[in-house]
């Protein structure tokens, strides 16, 4: 891949990572937090769906390759600091929509009560059935 000098612009950490916050353009809802590298970032510029840095799988991850629950990028905004991306997504694949591999809406689901945590937001889809 050639250099994209906006790619340049931004401050990637020593992994050559930069977190990435989803966010829901409908709900303003904070959907998910993520990496990417340049070339998960440059593939979702390029193709408008949110591909990711896996490094779980160690690989690129396109949102919604298993489970049908596609980002699709809306606008793309960079913190002050260049070191922090946020995505402004449409969630598609499920209504109400899924973005967390939980099956749940959103991956910040759990609530700390001032004892300890507790998912306060409801299972939209067995996990089982949507992840092969």
């Amino acid at each position: 891949m050639g250099r994209m000098s906006w790619l340049d612009d931004i401050t990637w950490d020593e992994r050559g990572l930069l977190p990435v916050i989803a966010q829901e353009v409908s709900s303003g809802d904070v959907l998910m937090f993520a990496w990417m590298n340049r070339e998960a970032l440059a593939k979702t510029a390029e193709t408008g769906e949110a591909v990711y840095w896996s490094r779980s799988r160690q690989r690129l991850w396109h949102k919604g390759e298993e489970s049908g629950n596609i980002q699709k990028v809306r606008e793309m905004r960079l913190d002050c600091d260049r070191d922090v991306l946020l995505l402004k997504v449409d969630q598609l694949g499920h209504d109400p929509s899924i973005a967390c591999h939980t099956g749940r809406h959103s991956c910040f689901f759990q609530r700390h009560d001032g004892e300890g945590w507790h998912a306060v937001d409801p299972v939209l889809a067995d996990p089982e059935r949507i992840y092969k």
